[in-house]
């Protein structure tokens, strides 16, 4: 028995009790921690969204999320630590109203929500189309004097666009950003890029576009352009 205590007992005697003494301390430091309330926004995640299906929504709801528990957690949280969560499964179109409780905001332990503002958010589901439109260079600079431009294409001359079937419809081509023609004798090609400008339609497989502009020198009596 007694080598049993020394083994077990006083061995790292000096280690146990600090552990012990820091155990208390947290304990206190817990037990102590005031309680305070505040309020985070955090924007409000959508899971498990049909793949035959758009949000008609061009800025992401968030939501004002209250909260209480001990001061030293709530006042670290951050927009990240709260998530408001929506579960997709089985959504049709047209418009839904989806409720948001308790059980759909998610909180670091020991923290509690007290309220949710707003207690609802109303989206507006669409089926999902995709189409090819054509691609419009935009050309911009100051040519040479006496050259007028004569020809732009674009490669790939058409893309693919995908989102809301009622927004796509409504797309006539994809944007170029500008490419500076400025001294151009000739032809040039240039890389850049393609965009849509309705917020809610994408282009379904971005990658470089190729411009190629060419000028020739302006016949008489022709006014450059």
């Amino acid at each position: 028995m007694r080598d049993f205590f020394r083994k077990y007992i006083l061995n790292n005697a000096w280690l146990k009790l600090v552990s012990l003494g820091l155990a208390v301390l947290l304990w206190w430091a817990v037990s102590h921690d005031p309680t305070v309330e505040a309020v985070v926004t955090a924007p409000v995640e959508f899971h498990h969204a049909p793949d035959n299906l758009e949000m008609s929504v061009e800025n992401s709801p968030q939501v004002e999320v209250r909260v209480r528990g001990p001061e030293r957690t709530v006042r670290g949280l951050n927009a990240t630590d709260v998530q408001a969560i929506v579960d997709l499964t089985g959504v049709h179109a047209g418009e839904r109203t989806f409720d948001l409780t308790t059980r759909q905001i998610h909180v670091p332990s020991g923290v509690e929500v007290v309220q949710i503002e707003p207690s609802q958010v109303r989206i507006t589901f669409d089926r999902s189309a995709t189409r090819s439109v054509e691609v419009r260079p935009r050309v911009i600079g100051s040519l040479v004097t006496g050259y007028r431009i004569t020809d732009v294409n674009a490669d790939p001359a058409q893309i693919n666009i995908v989102g809301p079937a009622h927004r796509v419809e409504h797309v006539s081509d994809a944007i170029t950003d500008p490419v500076d023609a400025t001294g151009v004798v000739g032809s040039a090609t240039f890389t850049t890029h393609a965009y849509v400008t309705d917020p809610l339609v994408r282009v379904q497989k971005p990658g470089p576009i190729h411009v190629t502009v060419t000028t020739s020198k302006n016949p008489k009596g022709v006014i450059p352009r």
